[in-house]
């Protein structure tokens, strides 16, 4: 929050245990009791109680300000100037000039202004809190071979939780024993319950929806990654974004120039006229450019939308992060991992001459032994299951023969030697495919990224690794389409089996063979001047991520580096939560603008009507603090999660031609376009190689 802020800031640390409901905010007390004091001794004035009315107004008055004035004093000692100081001295001000009643009305309009902001604040703090809630209050560990009931603060790394059907996780693990649905939908958003195995990870608040299961706990309840989640969304509520900025630029300055004006009016109006009408109309302008409103007009819009986001499995570090999410025109998303499931299989093995599929396999996961790349992986998945090596346990622990002399060339392929011959592995050109040529391109126009093993020059086999595209890619990208935000892909893939996934999904922008370094460089003219977001793992992506202006990580739950390194991690595997996230980020930069210009537009016109005494300290108050209370209000409409429209045909893609300077770079950069690209070597760009 701004200093300048109308909220207390005692406050602050009582967020966690604020009010629940409206009628418990302590300000929204002390208001309806002053309210109520100020009705009697107005009722008591009426008729002819005057001086027991009075009283009534001026204790009204000063318990209205109990809720602001200590503060606003211990900040003026402080050399701080406040909201509450500019309130405080108009209150007195009224007071001494004989207005009570306007000076009571001043202090309980302010004290329903703050009870508002207070709970506001708190009741986003607490939605955020509660997702520590998902934790169950007890956990069952095995230990010693007996069962016992513990709390989760009392598991420790290695112990075995025992999760029976309906129950919640109470911390990270990994399954040991069993097989079940885990239901992630109330941390991740994930719709779906996720089948899930011995290996497999188990995160904290997660639901079993099937049989009873053991878990390795691998973190504490306290570095679990429902307490990592909670804890960096609070830290991000604190960062400040452009526009919080803006308004607390505007604010700072704004105060003392506010009594500076008072003054001024003050004693101007005394030389042309009667000081004290002047002295009141100074007081009037005190409460009048006031810039309450406009303090708290960013931060709490902040707060909200972040809070909302969380709660659709996506985590947002700060203002800024919103701000640049609600500007996103364009989104660049990476291949692997991101559209695809990040799981690719081997899907064909075409072999020549003597050499048969499995002899193809066993000597490719040699070469591919020692590598954790996820194509080896579904090379060493393949030969396991083909029988050429036996798996020994779950990969990448295969039991298997591994080559001499192991070089990677990046970009390339692998090669060593075995058993007295020179092996090859990588792309169609940098090995040559030879009678494999023809099934090569067939398998790449298919979206297989083709690999082509080779022993001492002589082709072997060509073995197709497909990464399966998302169910709901062709989906998440409509959406996006639908909010008016153009859609690229870049991939280090081959251009054919580039260019045949966008098609599935239906991306008009697809750039292939890229190296991590030229999706960083293609992004600034992609973009074209707008806002763009890019979409990657986190980890290979991190200079593409870096050079967006907003980089999102996808399906990180759990995943330290990933949530350190983006600003927005989506924890869930679902591509459908980018278009929500983007979607509540442009609402929650909507919200920010309207809030500023209503605040400054607010005060543009009560200064100068206050000034000439159209309006009098009762006017300015009421209609000030009206405006203080439709900010509020504005601003809690940030933490509603509203769906999407409905879906409308995509926007259409992005130039065909590379944006300028792109074909530049030198680098093996090969632009795909699915409308006009014909699958051949001639329209493609080469091999794909």
């Amino acid at each position: 929050m701004s200093d300048v802020c109308c909220g207390p800031g005692e406050q602050a640390a009582e967020l966690e245990s604020g009010p629940e409901k409206l009628w418990q905010v302590r300000e929204l007390q002390v208001a309806a009791l002053a309210a109520v004091l100020l009705a009697v001794g107005w009722l008591l004035t009426h008729y002819g109680f005057e001086n027991v009315g009075v009283s009534c107004e001026v204790l009204a008055a000063v318990i209205a300000a109990a809720t602001f004035a200590p503060n606003a004093l211990r900040n003026l000692a402080r050399g701080r100037i406040g909201v509450g100081a500019l309130m405080t001295i108009a209150a007195i001000g009224a007071m001494a000039l004989g207005q009570i009643a306007e000076a009571a009305l001043l202090g309980i309009l302010f004290s329903i202004a703050e009870g508002l902001e207070h709970y506001a604040v708190a009741r986003t703090h607490r939605g955020l809190r509660a997702l520590l809630s998902l934790a169950p209050p007890s956990a069952t560990v095995l230990r010693g071979g007996r069962e016992s009931i513990v709390a989760p603060d009392e598991l420790r790394v290695g112990d075995t939780l025992v999760l029976r059907p309906g129950e919640r996780a109470a911390t990270d693990g990994t399954i040991t024993a069993g097989r079940t649905n885990l239901d992630l939908s109330a941390i991740t958003g994930e719709s779906v319950p996720v089948e899930s195995g011995p290996g497999d990870a188990v995160y904290a608040g997660a639901i079993n929806g099937g049989g009873a299961i053991e878990v390795s706990v691998t973190a504490t309840a306290s570095d679990s990654s429902l307490a990592r989640i909670v804890h960096i969304v609070e830290e991000a509520q604190e960062r400040k974004g452009l526009g919080q900025r803006l308004a607390d630029r505007i604010a700072r300055p704004l105060v003392p120039a506010i009594m500076a004006l008072a003054a001024l009016t003050a004693g101007l109006g005394a030389l042309l006229g009667d000081p004290m009408l002047w002295l009141q109309r100074a007081l009037v302008v005190l409460v009048a450019a006031s810039p309450c409103a406009l303090a708290i007009a960013v931060p709490l819009t902040v707060v909200a939308a972040i809070g909302a986001a969380s709660r659709q499995g996506a985590l947002v570090k700060g203002g800024a992060a919103i701000e640049e999410l609600g500007r996103v025109r364009v989104v660049a998303l990476d291949k692997t991992g991101t559209l695809t499931r990040g799981a690719p299989q081997v899907v064909e093995t075409v072999t020549v001459g003597t050499c048969d599929a499995a002899a193809a396999l066993r000597l490719a996961a040699a070469l591919e032994a020692r590598s954790e790349h996820p194509l080896a992986q579904a090379i060493l998945a393949a030969a396991v299951d083909s029988g050429a090596v036996d798996g020994g346990g779950p990969l990448p622990h295969v039991l298997i023969e591994s080559a001499a002399d192991v070089t990677a060339v990046a970009g390339h392929g692998i090669t060593g030697s075995l058993d007295g011959s020179d092996l090859r592995l990588g792309k169609p050109g940098w090995v040559d495919a030879g009678p494999l040529a023809d099934d090569a391109t067939r398998l790449q126009n298919a979206g297989a990224t083709v690999v082509v093993l080779e022993r001492d020059g002589v082709p072997l086999a060509a073995i197709a690794v497909r990464d399966e595209l998302r169910p709901e890619a062709a989906e998440a990208v409509r959406q996006l389409g639908s909010l008016g935000i153009r859609v690229a892909m870049l991939t280090g893939d081959n251009s054919r089996t580039a260019a045949a996934l966008a098609d599935a999904a239906g991306i008009g922008a697809v750039y292939a063979e890229l190296l991590p370094q030229d999706k960083a460089r293609l992004l600034p003219d992609l973009a074209g001047g707008r806002a763009i977001a890019m979409v990657g793992d986190g980890v290979n992506d991190a200079p593409a991520l870096a050079t967006a202006d907003v980089g999102i990580a996808m399906g990180v739950m759990g995943t330290d580096v990933a949530i350190e390194t983006a600003d927005v991690a989506l924890m869930g595997e679902d591509l459908r939560h980018l278009p929500k996230v983007l979607g509540q980020g442009r609402r929650a930069r909507r919200i920010m603008l309207q809030n500023i210009g209503l605040s400054l537009a607010i005060i543009a016109v009560l200064i100068p009507l206050a000034a000439f005494g159209v309006l009098g300290l009762a006017a300015v108050v009421f209609i000030h603090e009206s405006a203080e209370v439709l900010v509020i209000g504005n601003a809690i409409r940030a933490a509603r999660i509203k769906p999407l429209p409905g879906l409308s045909a995509p926007t259409p893609g992005l130039s065909a031609s590379p944006p300028p300077g792109a074909v530049h770079l030198n680098l093996g950069l090969a632009a795909v376009q699915r409308d006009s690209c014909c699958g051949t070597d001639s329209c493609c760009g080469g091999s794909g190689g």
